[in-house]
């Protein structure tokens, strides 16, 4: 109830990853006491998962780049359930969770990332095939893992992007650093490494590539000794290989693959909140087309690809991008709550920033939108890039674990 005695609208943001916690955080701080946010995660923790790539090595822990969510939206007036939201029924207009309680909403905000499609490639994934990955904290514990006793007697690497992929800078940001480990650790010349990728040339990241970056993806291979191998799909993962769709096959004693992504399955299994996918469509008010008063951002998203490529590619939504989408669904619900007109951005004019590491060097890359014509294509490489991560992932973590999301 507001001080004007008028009920508070009941707000359910699902998934608390770069989106769902902005657009938590921003519509409590726009709206205060006119709404009662409540936020839905199976996770209890925020992981920066941009740093997932230095938890494979050892160089991270979990306690590094991630913080507990109670705490942090206890102190913001914000309700957190920590569960796994199975359905919506927007008729209803309700969420019901895995354990069949139900959560009612007068808006709601679509944050769920993504399922790991492991499936789609026979011997993929850390549970039930043969290689890792780095899409979750989980995941790159065990990779972790496999790391260590991978050091004791080393083999070949393969890192890789699937079919039907879009987080393809991970790839890149995992194969050179896996590479700097071994040059740290002395052991460079008893391990080969190759990347194989579903992009159509190297450096292409599923944004119809960007000339600085894609050439200085190619100088860093040849820097390193990284054998590149794109505009190819998975035949087959066995123990020890891995087949590709041009006839090679690349042998490997440790191997890590970006996965294809679907929907969150609270999507799939909601009939007609998502494409056949399992992606939201939305409007450029990040606003459900069919439910007014159902919006969605991040890697929840329905994004077409820019141009269809000869090897399936996903649309990247990374973690800036899905920070902006976020923003901009949480002012338009809050807007909507107090009678104000939304504001809309985009996403094919969105910008893109991103910091690819790459062990002891890396590059930062600015677009001014992500796709089309642009007129800012912006890379620039150095040993500093490193640093400047790790320190974007402190300011970051510092900024979401203290509600301060309206900062840049």
């Amino acid at each position: 109830m507001t001080e004007e005695g008028t009920v508070a609208k009941r707000v359910v943001v699902l998934g608390a990853s770069f989106a769902g916690l902005t657009a938590a955080f921003d519509i409590k701080r726009l709206t205060g006491d006119a709404s009662d946010v409540t936020v839905v995660s199976s996770r209890d923790r925020f992981v920066f998962v941009p740093s997932l790539i230095w938890v494979v090595s050892g160089d991270r822990n979990l306690e590094d780049v991630s913080f507990e969510l109670a705490p942090a939206f206890q102190k913001k007036n914000i309700n957190f359930v920590h569960a796994a939201a199975q359905r919506i029924d927007p008729d209803e207009q309700k969420v019901y969770l895995a354990d069949g309680s139900a959560l009612p909403y007068d808006f709601l905000f679509i944050g769920t990332g993504a399922h790991l499609n492991f499936d789609a490639v026979p011997g993929l994934g850390p549970e039930r095939g043969f290689t890792h990955s780095v899409c979750t904290i989980e995941h790159a514990l065990q990779a972790q893992k496999a790391w260590s006793e991978f050091l004791q007697d080393p083999g070949p690497i393969v890192v890789g992007a699937a079919q039907g992929a879009s987080c393809f800078g991970a790839a890149y940001e995992v194969v050179l650093n896996l590479e700097y480990a071994l040059r740290k650790a002395g052991l460079r010349d008893r391990a080969t490494v190759s990347f194989f990728t579903s992009e159509p040339y190297l450096g292409h990241f599923g944004l119809g590539g960007m000339d600085k970056a894609s050439r200085q993806i190619h100088t860093f291979f040849r820097r390193f000794g990284i054998r590149g191998i794109p505009n190819v799909a998975i035949e087959e993962v066995s123990p020890d290989a891995i087949r590709l769709s041009n006839g090679v096959t690349l042998a490997y004693k440790y191997a890590v693959v970006i996965p294809p992504f679907l929907g969150a399955d609270a999507v799939r299994n909601s009939p007609g909140i998502g494409n056949e996918a399992g992606w939201v469509p939305v409007n450029e008010n990040y606003q459900h087309p069919r439910y007014p008063n159902i919006y969605a951002g991040g890697v929840a998203v329905a994004v077409a690809p820019f141009e269809e490529t000869p090897i399936p590619t996903g649309v990247p939504k990374t973690g800036y991008m899905s920070e902006v989408m976020g923003r901009v669904a949480g002012h338009n619900i809050a807007a909507q709550i107090k009678g104000q007109k939304p504001k809309g951005a985009l996403v094919a004019e969105m910008g893109a920033m991103c910091i690819l590491d790459a062990g002891n060097t890396g590059m930062v890359i600015m677009l001014d939108k992500i796709f089309g014509k642009r007129n800012l294509d912006f890379m620039l490489p150095g040993f500093f890039i490193h640093w400047g991560k790790l320190l974007f992932e402190t300011y970051f973590i510092w900024k979401a674990s203290t509600g301060k999301t309206y900062l840049p």
